[in-house]
């Protein structure tokens, strides 16, 4: 008789990179985190748009919803807002994406995703630009 629970349940890998994840957070510095939490919003409406063709309404209203709990409790409250235009002009692009989010997702308008990830591919981009050229000048 095995007297064992799995933690996260019965697939390791997924177990794994939790950890990995949460190893991965606890070690990262502020402008890592902003990485992290933009490549999770990213990942939750790539699985948004799966679930719009799939028809998965629950599913998909699930990836919405947390894509925006990472963008309204981690994101816009990681950004210094007295730290000039851009921090200002990040925020107000995190709102709008949030909006067009909850766009897509109340009146079914995929096409909503799509102006959500351009905005989120340019901010990446963006921001892993400014960040590499931070740590390359030391700051």
């Amino acid at each position: 008789m095995n007297t064992v629970k799995p933690v996260y349940g019965k697939n390791p890998a997924k177990a794994y990179a939790k950890v990995g994840l949460e190893t991965k957070v606890l070690s990262a510095s502020p402008e890592e985190l902003v990485t992290i939490m933009l490549e999770a919003v990213q990942s939750c409406v790539i699985l948004a748009r799966l679930y719009f063709q799939k028809g998965d309404i629950a599913r998909r209203g699930e990836s919405i919803s947390k894509a925006i709990s990472i963008i309204k409790s981690g994101l816009i409250p990681s950004i210094d807002e007295d730290a000039g235009e851009v921090a200002q002009n990040m925020i107000l692009s995190f709102e709008l994406m949030a909006r067009h989010l909850l766009q897509a997702n109340l009146k079914q308008q995929e096409a909503s995703l799509d102006t959500v990830e351009t905005m989120l591919k340019d901010i990446t981009d963006a921001w892993k630009t400014a960040t590499a050229t931070a740590t390359a000048n030391g700051k």
